[in-house]
C-alpha cells in the first residue's frame, strides 16, 4: 500500500507521523514549498507543491487530503476520478450536494471513500456505542455535548459549527444510529470572522435529544459527552478517555487504557481499502453530518428549527 499525503499542515502533521510510522507513506504535497520540503525531508519522501506535479510523477494507491474545507472537494473528486482511494479530513466538504457528487464517483470507481471523524475510533465513544447497542443500561434518552477551546490558527474558512460541532453531529448520529427530525441552533461571533460559538439541538424520533454546545472563547480545553440512558447516566472524557458510570448502585470507571483513536482510524482506512475491513466512517455519514451543519447554520440565521427528511 503506497500513500500520499496532501496538506501537511495543522492537524494533518498528524497523519503524516503515523503514516510515516506504518511504513506507507510514499509523498507529501502541500502548497506551501517550505512545508512541502520540511515532510518530505523529514519523513524520507517524494514532496511536491501541486496536484498535477503529484499525479505525474507518483503511483499510489490512496491519498490523505488534509487541507482546508473549502479545497476538500475538488482535490478529492480528481482523486477518485484517478481511481485512487481517498480519506478526506472532516467535513468532508463544505457543501452536501458536493459530497454527494463525491459519494458517487467513488461507488462509480469502486473505491473507498471516508472522512475524518476520529471520535467514532475513540476508545470511550466505542466503549459508551457498545453500551447503547446492548442496552446495558436501558435506553439511551439524551446525548450532551461540551468543546471548548481556543480557536485553531490554522482555521480560516470555516466557523465553530464546520470545524468543531460536527464531530459531535457525527457522534451523536452513530450513537443514536438515526437521523434527528429537527435542528435547532443559536451561534454568534465575538472574536472571529465566523462564528465562534454555537448551541445545537438535535431532536430524534420519540423525543430523544443531542445538545451539542461549542465555543473558540473559553481559554482551557474542554472535550466531554454526556450518555443520559434510562437506567444511569455515562460520563465520558474525549482527551482522557475516561468512562465513569452512575447508577442507583454507585458509579464505577470501567477503563484506563488510552490508545490514539487517529492512528485507530488511519489503520481501519488501510485495512479497508485493501479490502479486509469494513470502513467505519462511510461517506454517506459524511455527508449527513454535512447536512446537520448546514441545517444548523440555516436555523441560527433564521431563529427557527429546520425539520429534516434525510432519510
Amino acid at each position: 500500500m503506497k500513500i500520499v499525503q496532501i496538506g501537511t499542515g495543522g492537524f494533518g502533521k498528524n497523519h503524516t507521523r503515523i503514516l510515516s510510522h506504518l511504513g506507507v507513506l510514499s509523498a507529501v504535497c502541500d502548497a506551501n514549498p517550505s512545508r512541502a520540503e520540511e515532510y518530505g525531508t523529514k519523513y524520507s519522501v517524494n514532496y511536491y507543491t501541486s496536484i498535477d506535479s503529484l499525479l505525474n510523477s507518483e503511483k499510489f494507491d490512496a491519498a490523505f487530503v488534509c487541507t482546508p474545507t473549502s479545497t476538500h472537494f475538488g482535490i478529492a473528486k480528481t482523486l477518485l476520478q484517478q481511481k485512487k482511494n481517498v480519506f478526506v479530513e472532516k467535513p468532508m466538504t463544505y457543501i452536501s450536494y458536493e459530497g454527494e457528487e463525491l459519494l458517487e464517483l467513488a461507488r462509480k470507481n469502486k473505491v473507498v471513500l471516508t472522512c475524518g471523524y476520529i471520535e467514532r475510533f475513540n476508545p470511550a465513544v466505542s466503549l459508551v456505542k457498545e453500551y447503547v447497542k446492548t442496552k446495558k443500561y436501558g435506553e439511551l434518552i439524551m446525548l450532551e455535548f461540551h468543546r471548548e477551546n481556543r480557536m485553531p490558527p490554522h482555521i480560516k474558512d470555516v466557523g465553530i459549527i464546520y470545524d468543531t460541532s460536527v464531530h459531535d453531529i457525527d457522534t451523536a448520529l452513530w450513537l443514536f444510529d438515526d437521523i434527528p427530525e429537527v435542528v435547532f441552533a443559536r451561534s454568534g461571533k465575538i472574536r472571529h470572522e465566523h462564528e465562534d460559538f454555537a448551541t445545537i439541538m438535535l431532536g430524534f424520533k420519540e423525543n430523544k435529544v443531542a445538545i451539542i454546545s461549542s465555543n473558540w472563547i473559553t481559554p482551557i480545553r474542554v472535550r466531554k459527552f454526556n450518555a443520559v440512558c434510562s437506567d444511569a447516566i455515562i460520563s465520558s472524557d474525549f482527551i482522557t478517555q475516561e468512562v465513569k458510570i452512575e447508577t442507583d448502585a454507585g458509579s464505577e470507571v470501567p477503563r484506563k487504557e488510552v490508545e490514539e483513536p487517529l492512528l485507530l482510524e488511519i489503520k481501519n482506512f488501510i485495512a479497508a481499502a485493501e479490502g479486509k475491513e469494513t470502513i467505519r466512517v462511510k461517506p454517506e455519514h459524511a455527508v449527513d453530518a454535512t447536512k446537520i451543519a448546514e441545517a444548523a447554520l440555516l436555523s441560527s440565521h433564521k431563529g427557527t428549527p429546520i425539520y429534516l427528511e434525510l432519510k
